[in-house]
């Protein structure tokens, strides 16, 4: 419990003279902590500055994309990690008082590394959640109230501890922090089944700008709404989910089907594009494209690997596929038979004999350089087009594209049911990626490269907006200004990441944070006070 409101300037003033005296941030920030919070804790074990041993451990722990973490990458001046839900909320009073920005990371799977590396603002500090993943299911209930700082692939694990037909559906990577995960929609191989994660939360509870725990009923729906898809660190700073599980069945069927250049890809995977959005909402295949060997040669092709999971056995999989896509030629000998959690494992890359309980580590199997863009795809490629995009990824040293098929469930959805709007017409997303070595030395050319790719792509994406993901952060889309975010700046990749959804994402980030305490390179932007219109004022 936070100090009673009756004692609050006499506190501030202490405070102010306590800090004044204090040597460094990190000391004032722990005067602070220590100050405001309800009882004695030992702030300093949960703070690592870069004098401590396992400042760069803590740091590089989560972290995805090794861009942001090398040497010229700025770096936090500490490192908060905390124990209690209370923590977070002083954590936010005090990075207030004190004016210190801040960043919060629960998986560090950012893409532009928002959650841990401040381009735009310093001092900074983060606030790492990594210690905060408690996960309770309630069976009976067919829900679970999971903590920010849990991974997703804990989450599918206590879920399957608890029973063998229920799941979750999420992400198809499992060491993806749920708060910043489900925050941007979450998107897994059960979304043409059942929708993203987000479609499927009945609760939440977060700490808002001014250090108050809110539930939904007490944040209202519409922060409700906006936490949903609207993505992370815009309007707080989330503490648990409360998520719907979903039925699957006992027995579920995965497959990886390859096919080259020489083994007819091109129009395969032209009629891929006519098949994946409608084909049995059970049927989840993902096609992941890149260049490989031809046998033993240093001549190169593009490989084609149709990545499936179906909520159903082999037989009734078979017959799908024989009506709806015979082109892949798929055998009962490509097929596995196995348990719902186990197609997790699968469809994450890993090894059919892994157990389960590899989950429970939260470890990512993915750490590189990289650059990342995205795309959704509403009429499908002609071949020609294929043929060129094959050609500009061969010109590349270590390049893959992931195609995820919408339609399912997916279709059925508005647009402004939450904040992500990637709905109905949708046939698939597209995933661009450039891999490489040797951290900074080699980003030019390559960050060049996707860039050239992804105007190639012009033509064949989404228009009026050219869609694209928000957990696929790109910042060649636009950026934020240091605490001065401009509305019709942000437009530029808001209507990208959220189309007619912006808008009201920006009313309500204005209502519950209108200081921007809650701010990163892309976040939503709150209007001036000045240039509201009288009847948003109320926000009645």
């Amino acid at each position: 419990m936070l100090p009673p409101r009756s004692h609050l300037a006499s506190l501030i003033l202490l405070l102010s003279v306590s800090l004044a005296a204090s040597a460094s941030l990190e000391e004032n920030f722990v005067q602070c902590l220590s100050f405001y919070s309800d009882k004695a804790a030992p702030f300093y074990a949960s703070i690592y500055t870069p004098k401590n041993a396992s400042f760069t451990n803590i740091l590089e722990s989560s972290a995805q994309n090794l861009r942001y973490l090398v040497p010229s990458a700025p770096k936090p001046e500490f490192i908060f990690t905390p124990l209690t839900d209370s923590h977070v909320q002083v954590a936010v009073i005090c990075s207030k008082k004190l004016g210190i920005h801040l960043r919060v990371r629960s998986g560090g799977h950012d893409y532009e590394g928002l959650s841990y590396v401040s381009e735009v603002e310093a001092p900074f500090i983060i606030v790492d959640l990594s210690k905060l993943r408690a996960i309770d299911v309630d069976i009976k209930d067919d829900s679970a109230w999971i903590q920010a700082g849990a991974t997703i692939g804990e989450v599918y694990y206590r879920i399957y501890e608890k029973s063998s037909v229920h799941g979750f559906p999420a992400g198809l990577c499992t060491s993806l922090g749920v708060g910043g995960h489900i925050t941007g929609g979450a998107y897994g191989s059960m979304m043409r089944k059942y929708g993203l994660g987000a479609d499927n939360v009945l609760d939440a509870k977060l700490v808002d700008a001014n250090g108050q725990i809110l539930d939904r009923e007490a944040m209202g729906e519409d922060l409700f709404w906006a936490i949903r898809g609207g993505g992370g660190a815009s309007f707080g700073i989330l503490l648990w989910w409360k998520i719907r599980l979903v039925p699957v069945p006992e027995t579920v069927t995965v497959f990886t089907v390859t096919k080259s250049l020489e083994q007819d890809a091109t129009k395969i995977v032209h009629r891929w594009q006519e098949v994946a959005p409608y084909i049995d909402e059970d049927l989840f295949i993902r096609v992941i494209i890149q260049p490989a060997n031809v046998g033993n040669k240093t001549e190169r092709t593009i490989t084609t690997s149709y990545n499936a999971q179906f909520l159903g056995g082999t037989d009734r999989l078979l017959q799908v596929m024989k009506e709806s896509f015979p082109e892949l030629d798929l055998t009962r000998k490509d097929c596995l038979e196995t348990s719902w959690i186990k197609s997790v494992l699968y469809i994450a890359g890993y090894p059919n004999d892994t157990p389960p309980e590899v989950l429970l580590q939260g470890k990512s199997t993915f750490k590189n350089y990289f650059k990342a863009k995205s795309d959704f795809v509403r009429e499908p490629i002609p071949e020609m087009g294929l043929q060129g995009l094959w050609q500009r990824l061969l010109g590349e040293d270590s390049p893959l594209m992931i195609w995820n098929p919408y339609g399912g469930m997916m279709s059925k959805f508005s647009e402004s049911d939450i904040p992500f709007p990637h709905r109905n017409g949708t046939l698939y997303k597209i995933q661009y990626l450039s891999l490489w070595q040797n951290g900074d030395k080699n980003a030019t050319k390559h960050i060049d490269w996707i860039r050239k790719l992804y105007n190639y792509m012009t033509p064949y994406a989404s228009k009026f907006p050219r869609e694209a993901y928000v957990n696929y952060r790109d910042l060649d889309l636009g950026m934020n200004k240091k605490n001065s975010t401009s509305y019709i700046q942000a437009t530029s990749w808001g209507n990208m990441y959220f189309k007619d959804n912006f808008n009201r994402l920006v009313k309500i980030k204005t209502k519950v944070d209108p200081d921007n305490v809650f701010r990163h390179e892309q976040s939503i932007p709150p209007l001036p006070v000045s240039s509201m219109k009288p009847e948003d004022k109320t926000w009645e």
